[in-house]
């Protein structure tokens, strides 16, 4: 009785542990086929993952120009409670939102069979330096000759900029647009007059070419739109050929309907009355005031005395104007810096002075977008020179205890 109870349990024994290793076993195999299973399945999924992948290579330097990103300018916002937001056109591969415009005139004078590559053709261009340096780079990389015309008082570095790559710089006195030797005007005779076998001579003539304008209607205003989502409320900007001005406006007004556009102008420019009173005229005109020929101001690259076709084909559409001073210009930057570490050059500047007094107009809130067309690094030698400064009597200093409000009026 006994060997028969424990026979029966050895047989009980014998079955729950054959039955616990047959379901483990069964377990183990079933996981083992799952993983199998879920690997193949992560691999075949990596591998279509691989083939779905495209390169991503621009061509050459043209293809590096745009597409710049939009940042919080955070100083600004904060002292406005709106979102101030700057497009980094210094990032371009030439230094400033004038890569676009030369690139388009380029490309449009090569479609109308007005230049040839590679022969010696030349492109001639009146300039106070920025679209000189973006056209002397696309000029090289698309196997053109640049000749520069600019006025001889600006910063020496941008000369320099010139000479590394290439171009032919030409300086001349600064003198009314109504002379001869007029830098633009200048630039436009060397192209009628310059003969050299097959190679021609083209005038870009930023200032009336129309592909000035479509360059930012066609690229950089959509641009803004996309990184925006459409939401804007203010467009802040400076003109000197007005191309960028009217390109953007033009395109985002379209489709933004309650969207304000505001210019900013710098002191000694005849622009801000014409938006504000229909009449081109700046208190600098007036006989014996005037320091400088062309506008009075330590700014470059913004602010014009006459109007353009460029600028006149958007001014309908410009809400209204604010004028920046020297001072505020001076002292935006250095804050910009000081708060940011944003180092931007001079129209740069006036574009936050005037993006600040937009914002504070609207109301917290709202959406304010500028350009930052440059960095500082091409006016080392004027604007960004306290020596330069202090021996034209222009120097102001931003004191450590000095905010916005305190400079900007």
């Amino acid at each position: 009785m006994v060997t028969s109870c424990s026979t029966n349990k050895a047989v009980l024994a014998g079955f729950l542990t054959g039955s616990a290793l047959t379901v483990l076993a069964t377990g183990l195999c079933c996981y083992l086929l799952h993983e199998k299973a879920t690997t193949q399945a992560d691999d075949e999924t990596e591998q279509e993952s691989d083939s779905a992948l495209q390169p991503d290579i621009v061509e050459g330097v043209d293809g590096l120009i745009g597409n710049t990103p939009l940042m919080k300018i955070r100083s600004l916002s904060e002292a406005t409670g709106c979102l101030v937001l700057g497009k980094a056109e210094f990032l371009n591969p030439g230094g400033s939102s004038k890569d676009r415009v030369a690139l388009n005139m380029i490309r449009t004078a090569e479609t109308q069979h007005l230049i040839k590559p590679h022969i010696g053709s030349t492109i001639f261009e009146g300039t106070v330096g920025s679209t000189g340096i973006s056209i002397a780079m696309i000029a090289r990389a698309k196997g053109y000759k640049a000749w520069i015309v600019m006025p001889d008082d600006q910063a020496i570095e941008k000369y320099q900029l010139l000479e590394k790559l290439g171009a032919t710089v030409e300086k001349v006195r600064p003198v009314s647009i109504i002379d001869k030797k007029q830098f633009v005007n200048l630039a436009r005779e060397r192209a009628a007059t310059f003969h050299d076998g097959e190679a021609t001579g083209y005038f870009a003539d930023q200032f009336e070419n129309e592909a000035n304008f479509n360059a930012h209607y066609t690229n950089t205003g959509p641009e803004i739109y996309r990184q925006t989502a459409g939401r804007i409320d203010a467009l802040v900007l400076g003109a000197g050929t007005g191309g960028t001005l009217s390109g953007i406006t033009c395109f985002l007004k379209e489709r933004i309907k309650h969207l304000k556009v505001f210019l900013a102008d710098p002191q000694g420019s005849g622009l801000y009355n014409k938006v504000k009173y229909n009449v081109m005229y700046a208190p600098t005109e007036q006989e014996g005031t005037r320091r400088r020929h062309q506008v009075d101001t330590v700014v470059e690259g913004i602010g014009i005395n006459r109007l353009t076709k460029n600028f006149d084909r958007g001014r309908h559409l410009v809400d209204d104007a604010y004028q920046v001073t020297d001072e505020e210009a001076i002292k935006m930057s250095r804050y910009l810096v000081r708060e940011d570490g944003l180092f931007v050059g001079s129209s740069s500047s006036v574009n936050c002075v005037a993006a600040y007094r937009a914002a504070k107009k609207l109301g917290p809130g709202h959406v304010i977008v500028t350009l930052l067309n440059d960095s500082g690094q091409r006016h080392l030698t004027k604007f960004w020179s306290d020596e330069y400064l202090k021996s034209q009597n222009i120097y102001y200093e931003l004191k450590p205890e000095e905010s916005v409000q305190d400079f900007v009026c």
